[in-house]
């Protein structure tokens, strides 16, 4: 969809306005271009349709539209969850501190076939979904089970997002039969195609080790036939790694690419254990890559190379994974983490800096989506995906540089706004769609059953 005359009202085409936000200092994220003080953002239908100084952009000639006071604020393109698993917000603590295949297989794997079903993805998936605006994310990458229920809820939301069927070779949550896997995913993209423009499904392969090369050939054709990117956990430990090649003869970078599956459509989740001649044909072939630092860190998988792949090209977007590894979906803490990790791996303090961080959840995550022409940015013509951060806080004083702050300083709980094209999400930290008291207390009705599995 692009702007028309017909979007256009009042005199000299001026265009009609829905929201205008005003006064705070805006960051871009295009390339290049500085903080805009004092600025004014005028909405209309969704999208950005006037931007810049105050004092250069007149307000609107209709008055029928809704202001947001954002001075003593930042203003900057929503934040994007690139890699998550929302419903996984019912394991939050549930089984820390463990490696990740002891964690995924006596753990994680067992609680999941026996609580999950669609009401319980449902509320697990829409609590995810609160806890991603109130920490300033507007869209979502996800891959799950029960993904019907994920999409209910990020549209009940009105969050924008990348949903999921999560395919297996072996018995997984409403698929027993694992010859079925690919025809649930099948019918799961019929009937969602096209339902809303903010929401977009397809297919999320576990691994190369929990999908035969026939499931990944397959969900791969799968997902060109429905042009919808797939999804992948990649080289996310070095077992892994280990394994695969012992299999396969391969490291997994390569064996993905014997199978044909390397493209800009396969966004592949962690690459933890990737080497440079890997590396090298990501970049070629344009993989999407996203990072999940707190979560590797949390399961001892290692840190990924971010900063050479970013050198050698590719697209990279900051995720955090489910809830049960991380134990949170706050992209604020990844972004910090992502750049201080990234220091240290590399033991250099310039690797990896505040604005690079940022562009992972920004722009980044819209290149993952492949959406960077309508989000991920502030300028004329994208969609309305902002949020608003509140500086009225001890850990944001004083205040020099606003991306610095936001990337060192600054949380999730900062966030005042939300906006999803251009509709308000999140208002003065109040949800507009959602009653939170409710999810929260479904949430916890159901915990009490996911409690009794620990002993």
């Amino acid at each position: 969809m692009t702007l028309t005359d017909n979007d256009k009202s009042g005199p000299a085409g001026r265009r009609e306005a829905d929201l205008v936000i005003d006064g705070g200092t805006a960051i871009t994220m295009v390339g290049g271009q500085a903080p805009i003080l004092r600025a004014r953002i005028v909405i209309s239908k969704g999208r950005i349709v006037e931007m810049g100084n105050m004092d250069d952009i007149p307000i609107p000639a209709d008055g029928r539209f809704e202001v947001i006071d954002a001075a003593d604020a930042v203003v900057l393109p929503g934040l994007i969850n690139a890699h998550s698993h929302a419903a996984m917000t019912l394991f939050r603590g549930f089984a820390d501190d463990l490696p990740l295949k002891q964690w995924l297989f006596e753990k994680i794997f067992p609680a999941e076939a026996a609580v999950l079903n669609p009401e319980t993805v449902y509320w697990g998936a829409l609590l995810g979904c609160l806890e991603m605006i109130a920490s300033g994310a507007t869209a979502f990458v996800d891959g799950y089970f029960f993904q019907d229920q994920t999409i209910r809820a990020a549209h009940t939301a009105g969050l924008r997002g990348l949903i999921a069927q999560g395919v297996l070779d072996f018995p997984a949550p409403g698929i027993p039969d694992p010859k079925e896997n690919l025809n649930a995913g099948r019918r799961f993209m019929e009937k969602w195609s096209g339902f809303s423009g903010l929401i977009k499904p397809g297919i999320f392969c576990h691994s190369p080790l929990t999908c035969s090369e026939s499931t990944l050939s397959r969900a791969w054709e799968m997902s060109r036939e429905y042009k919808t990117p797939l999804q992948i956990h990649l080289s996310e430990t070095a077992e892994e790694v280990a394994e695969l090649m012992k299999k396969t003869g391969c490291r997994p970078v390569h064996f993905l690419d014997r199978l044909g599956l390397l493209g800009p459509s396969l966004i592949a989740a962690h690459c933890v254990h990737v080497d440079r001649e890997e590396m090298g044909r990501l970049a070629e072939t344009g993989v999407k890559v996203v990072h999940v630092p707190e979560s590797n860190m949390k399961l001892g998988s290692g840190v990924a190379p971010i900063s050479a792949m970013l050198q050698a090209g590719i697209s990279v977007g900051l995720g955090t994974d489910g809830c049960a590894s991380n134990n949170d979906l706050d992209l604020f803490c990844e972004m910090e983490t992502a750049a201080k990790s990234a220091k240290v791996f590399d033991v250099d303090p310039t690797s990896l800096p505040a604005e690079t961080a940022l562009g992972l959840a920004t722009r980044g995550g819209a290149a993952v989506m492949g959406l960077e022409s309508e989000i991920g940015a502030l300028e004329k013509g994208k969609r309305a995906d902002i949020i608003i951060v509140d500086l009225n806080a001890p850990h944001l004083c004083p205040l020099y540089d606003p991306v610095s702050a936001l990337v060192y300083a600054g949380n999730g709980s900062d966030v005042r706004d939300v906006i999803v094209n251009g509709r308000i999400l999140m208002r003065d930290r109040r949800f507009m769609t959602v009653d939170a008291d409710e999810v929260l207390a479904k949430a916890r009705e159901i915990s009490k059953r996911i409690a009794g599995l620990k002993n």
